[in-house]
């Protein structure tokens, strides 16, 4: 009955989702509503895993110096895995949640140097905080709200003097005497002294006029007279002039005209007051969001002695008694039953077969993702188990790990999506694989029969620049310095300030219109007999055994197979035929004359090693005939075919050499 009874200022759990985990909030009021459910207003508490990536560094960096600090003992890594699913993060942000939502009871508490953090993992369903997150701003602060209990907290005790030592420490900058017991004057006549000093500020007030605005009666006058801060001047006044009434007399009213002595309830406006009254609604006795938000123009001990002179009022009285009797109307505790509807993620339950509840189709064999035990290891622990994670990687979590992961976000151990190192047979280091088995190798896949991922397909692309681009690399070598860009790739490029800075450094264009220059195109039968003669000469086949016709070849339409083939190694008419490659054309290999044959597809997990092109000899001649301008150009643009100029081979005399392209009718000799 009692732990199904949840009260104010509890720490519970709220489910939201029944494959997400817990979320943690704090109970600050609960409300019934008009059709009779119970509603509670909540404080969120955030954990690891609702914040960015940026500022979980900037918590692990301060649970560094946390442990530095306090000297925690070592703990091992899974330890720190599970250190992390205790801490959370307080904010200021409150939300409304139905009661029927909360599933169960938990403790946090404020992280404090004396702690030990492997305290907190001997206990179940214990967390604690040390920051604060704030969802609008997305940042992390230390609690202001911290006990500050420890070594460097303590006072300094210096050593005790010993028998005739004079004390060497300058008094006057240690401690100031504001008052002396042991003086001449008795106590009436201090009282008499204090009840002057009233009527002088009365007085003084009657004078002021910004005080007969806030005051107008007199008796407000008298009271605002009568406060702590008339004393103490009257007393101060005292001290200082040795505790003559005479002297302290003609300090109280100088020829100026009387002191006026003011504190923060009178120096303050009604305006402030309420702003102030309003603040502390919000954020409660936390005096700098106070100040920042409400009263940025006070100082802050302003804002904390108008705090304390507040409470002394009839105003801070009537809010006490306005908010007692809220707290009486409104519900003090709820009962929540202990909730025992099936979870739609539980995938075999006692007494059913696996597949049921929608998540049918598991293989067999798969083990915990956080226990790494199979079912038949689990199976004498629990034979329930639970769905986890997107549902095409088939994973599952068992019993005792899925209710840590509802209560804590997290698994036991470190998965490799967490930077897990892989374990027996899956130890192979990436270095050493291809890389379609590194493509091919996935977090999910196991020796346990996990279903296999699929890499994701590579897309051929090309990145292509813009003419403004290489014009600003040339114009503007002094900002981009290509040099020092080239040496460190990771460094990002401002290309928008380069661009624009390219156009102020560009001469303006001339506003006069470009004049097209017409040029006279010559007749179709010039362009015919032009490409005859540049086209390259064909060598007569000598005598001898006659060349069997392939029927196939003989069939199919002329320059089908050069339109269907890939480009070849363009070279000029007095150049060598050279492919890709670098390796002259034999016999074996197919150029781009012959018929196109359709290449299969090969599966990426099937598909060999790359393949490693080894310069030859004649792709270094190759090289040799290149300028240094075209080798540039050849590599800024791959795309583009070479054209090359070497010397042609001596020809032999012999063979009689007849035109390409001719209008006589070709005869094949037998």
């Amino acid at each position: 009955m009692a732990a199904n009874m949840y009260r104010v200022g509890d720490y519970v759990y709220f489910e939201n989702s029944s494959s997400n985990p817990y979320l943690i909030r704090r109970i600050e009021e609960l409300n019934k509503t008009a059709n009779g459910n119970v509603e509670a207003k909540v404080v969120c508490l955030f954990r690891r895993r609702d914040i960015s990536g940026n500022l979980n560094t900037l918590a692990d960096s301060n649970a560094r110096d946390f442990e530095e600090e306090s000297k925690q003992p070592t703990v091992s890594e899974q330890q720190k895995h599970q250190l992390k699913h205790r801490e959370l993060f307080l904010s200021r942000q409150f939300e409304s949640l139905p009661a029927t939502h909360i599933r169960g009871k938990c403790n946090v508490t404020l992280l404090n140097e004396t702690d030990v953090l492997a305290g907190y993992l001997e206990k179940e369903e214990c967390f604690f905080y040390s920051l604060v997150f704030d969802p609008v701003q997305k940042t992390l602060l230390a609690d202001q709200g911290e006990i500050r209990v420890g070594s460097k907290y303590q006072a300094e005790i210096p050593d005790k003097l010993a028998e005739g030592e004079e004390d060497t420490r300058i008094q006057e900058k240690l401690e100031v005497k504001v008052w002396h017991p042991d003086n001449q004057l008795k106590d009436p006549q201090i009282d008499q002294f204090l009840v002057v000093a009233r009527a002088v500020g009365t007085f003084a007030r009657a004078l002021d006029c910004s005080s007969s605005i806030r005051q107008p009666s007199l008796h407000m006058s008298a009271a605002a007279a009568s406060r702590d801060i008339t004393l103490f001047h009257a007393m101060d006044t005292l001290q200082k002039n040795g505790y003559d009434l005479a002297k302290a007399m003609s300090t109280l009213v100088p020829q100026g005209g009387p002191v006026l002595c003011r504190d923060e309830m009178e120096e303050w406006s009604a305006s402030e007051a309420m702003l102030f009254e309003e603040a502390l609604e919000k954020y409660g006795k936390d005096f700098n969001d106070i100040r920042q938000d409400f009263l940025p123009w006070k100082s802050l001990a302003s804002v904390v002695q108008f705090y304390y002179m507040w409470k002394t009022t009839d105003r801070y009285i009537q809010q006490k008694r306005l908010k007692a009797a809220e707290a009486d109307s409104k519900l003090k505790q709820v009962y929540i039953p202990t909730y025992t509807k099936p979870n739609p993620n539980q995938i075999m339950a006692p007494g059913n077969k696996p597949g049921m509840n929608g998540a049918a189709g598991f293989q067999k064999g798969l083990s915990c993702e956080s226990c790494r035990n199979l079912p038949s290891v689990a199976a004498a622990q629990s034979a329930q188990w639970y769905a986890w994670g997107p549902p095409n990687m088939q994973c599952r979590l068992c019993a005792s790990c899925w209710i840590y992961w509802k209560k804590y976000g997290g698994l036991k151990t470190p998965t490799q999506l967490e930077g897990a190192a892989r374990s027996g047979s899956e130890s192979t280091p990436r270095g050493h694989m291809t890389r379609q088995e590194v493509q091919g190798l996935s977090p999910f896949t196991t020796s346990g029969g996990r279903a296999k991922l699929l890499a994701k397909n590579r897309q051929t692309f090309i990145l292509q620049t813009t003419k403004l681009t290489r014009i600003a690399r040339r114009v503007c070598t002094d900002i981009l310095q290509p040099r020092s860009a080239a040496r460190r790739p990771y460094a990002s490029i401002n290309a928008n300030a380069v661009k624009a800075e390219c156009m102020i450094r560009l001469p303006k264009a001339t506003k006069a219109p470009i004049k097209n220059c017409s040029i006279p195109r010559p007749p179709l039968a010039t362009i015919v007999k032009e490409l005859a003669i540049q086209a390259p000469l064909k060598l007569k086949a000598p005598r001898g055994t006659p060349t069997p016709i392939n029927r196939n070849q003989a069939n199919q339409p002329r320059g089908g197979s050069a339109l269907l083939g890939k480009r070849p190694f363009d070279s000029s008419a007095l150049a060598l035929p050279f492919p890709t490659n670098g390796r002259p054309f034999t016999s074996g290999m197919r150029t781009t004359s012959q018929s196109v044959i359709k290449r299969q597809k090969v599966n990426q997990g099937d598909a060999p090693n790359p393949v490693v092109f080894v310069a030859t000899k004649y792709t270094r001649a190759l090289r040799k005939h290149l300028t240094q301008s075209e080798m540039r150009r050849a590599a800024r643009k791959p795309h583009l075919p070479v054209r090359v100029k070497l010397p042609l081979p001596p020809r032999p005399l012999a063979l009689a050499i007849l035109p390409s392209s001719t209008s006589e009718p070709i005869v094949l000799e037998d």
